[in-house]
């Protein structure tokens, strides 16, 4: 073996704790940001509160002073690729996200038969809990049981000892409790238990019948075959239709949510006299400064303050970074909403194509940058809420429009279609094709499958009135 000596040349880049800071202030979304700066608030006494303007929207004027300050750090962390190693969490996951049981009310358990028993226990005999419980042990998270109750109820016998009719009863108090339909044998049983709840009536009767012996026949959409089944005219035959679609096929009803489960906008858009207006949503965030009167007594201090100086140090890194996050999230958004006012004005037909290329090009950064500062913030709009990263929208190839465009078209001209006469994906090319966008038929299958569409043949939905005639 020989051992040789080779000379080599590499270049990195050394992050500063200044650096690393700004990156991961950068990604952050409004909620997690919240925390962080509640937490610096408490370990940092050289922060403090600022409470002598009350926050608001704030807009451009407000940063450039603050940007000015820091946009000699900007060149450092806009050349970084996705730092996810970074961060303990993902710029693109809010708080939460990961574990949905996170957003259900304190006390409510996110097992719907744990939330059924404790309703129950209020006025069930202790012995019909036990009852109760099994079968919902053998009830599947739609509702209805996971075996035939025939089977079941003669399992149930062999293991707890108690006759087949105590457990019957037991699950048709269930069936037409306060979730009707729940431990039904199927969409039949678990319909007409919810039918049952409703005022007698010609139509709940139809309705009745229809669950009972002709289910089969109303999911193949069959309106002919129904209406002579049933042998009642048509007007009766579409109101028993129409309730029975208003009933609930899971049995089984969400958990209650928190009120405060609502996406917080970071940015708000709004039109004024004319013109589009972008502001950050200074609401959301607290508002930190550095303590004037901490600040003063430490530059007069003797003896060893290291520490309080490493601390002062640590607040203005933590105040300069928020304040190039604030800056380069609103000058992103000031571009992004100048490029697709036309979206912002018309609706979704009328979104540019526009890349993070561009923006970046725009602002003078790089696409990293661009990347994590849209990444999970939300601006509000009179369109409603909306993530930033949907003002973006790739170029449709040989177009001057974007598939997001194209998308929407596809499917208002499905919306608009008559029900008898759907429209095939070569004909609804061919409409595009009329309005200047031309785009392959597999295009708007493709676009179309987005949308969860059926395909034209499954659309067909010919009227009860026309087919009985």
């Amino acid at each position: 073996m020989k051992a040789s000596v080779r000379a080599q040349m590499s270049q990195s880049l050394n992050l500063t704790p200044q650096l690393l800071q700004s990156i991961r202030l950068l990604q952050l979304t409004a909620p997690q940001l919240e925390m962080e700066l509640r937490q610096a608030l408490d370990r940092n006494p050289m922060l403090e509160l600022d409470e002598g303007d009350e926050a608001g929207e704030t807009d451009a004027d407000g940063h450039e002073a603050a940007a000015d300050e820091a946009s000699y750090e900007a060149a450092a962390w806009d050349e970084l690729p996705e730092p996810q190693f970074l961060s303990g969490v993902s710029g693109g996951v809010t708080v939460g996200d990961d574990d949905a049981t996170a957003r259900i009310a304190d006390g409510v358990s996110s097992d719907w038969r744990v939330r059924l028993l404790d309703e129950l226990r209020l006025d069930w005999r202790a012995a019909d809990l036990a009852l109760a419980a099994w079968w919902l042990d053998r009830t599947a998270d739609t509702g209805l049981l996971e075996g035939e109750p025939a089977g079941l109820v003669a399992e149930g016998v062999a293991e707890l000892r108690v006759p087949a009719s105590a457990l019957e009863i037991v699950r048709q108090r269930l069936l037409h409790g306060d979730w009707p339909g729940l431990c039904a044998a199927d969409a039949g049983e678990c319909l007409a238990a919810q039918l049952d709840r409703l005022p007698a009536d010609e139509v709940r009767a139809l309705a009745h019948r229809i669950v009972r012996e002709h289910l089969a026949t109303l999911a193949r959409h069959d309106a002919r075959a129904l209406a002579l089944a049933l042998g009642c005219d048509v007007d009766a035959c579409d109101r028993a239709v129409a309730l029975i679609l208003s009933l609930d096929a899971c049995p089984v009803p969400m958990p209650v949510m928190q009120d405060d489960d609502h996406v917080i906008p970071d940015v708000v858009v709004r039109k004024l006299g004319g013109v589009w207006r972008v502001n950050l949503n200074g609401r959301t965030l607290p508002k930190v400064r550095i303590s004037a009167h901490c600040e003063s007594g430490l530059s007069g201090a003797s003896g060893d303050v290291s520490a309080l100086r490493g601390l002062l140090d640590e607040a203005r890194w933590l105040v300069r970074g928020i304040a190039m996050r604030n800056d380069t999230l609103l000058r992103t958004t000031q571009v992004l909403v100048e490029r697709q006012q036309a979206f912002l004005d018309q609706g979704e037909e009328a979104i540019a194509p526009l890349t993070l290329r561009e923006v970046a090009d725009a602002i003078g950064m790089h696409e990293s940058t661009v990347s994590r500062i849209t990444t999970g913030k939300y601006i509000q709009t009179p369109r409603g809420t909306l993530e930033l990263k949907r003002l973006f929208a790739v170029r449709l190839e040989g177009a001057e429009v974007s598939g997001a465009a194209v998308k929407a078209m596809v499917k208002r001209l499905i919306d608009a279609e008559p029900p008898h006469a759907p429209l095939a994906d070569e004909t609804i090319a061919g409409l595009l094709a009329r309005q200047g966008v031309r785009i392959a038929r597999r295009t708007v299958a493709k676009y179309r499958d987005q949308l969860d569409i059926a395909p034209a043949r499954a659309r067909q939905r010919p009227s009860i009135r026309a087919q009985a005639r």
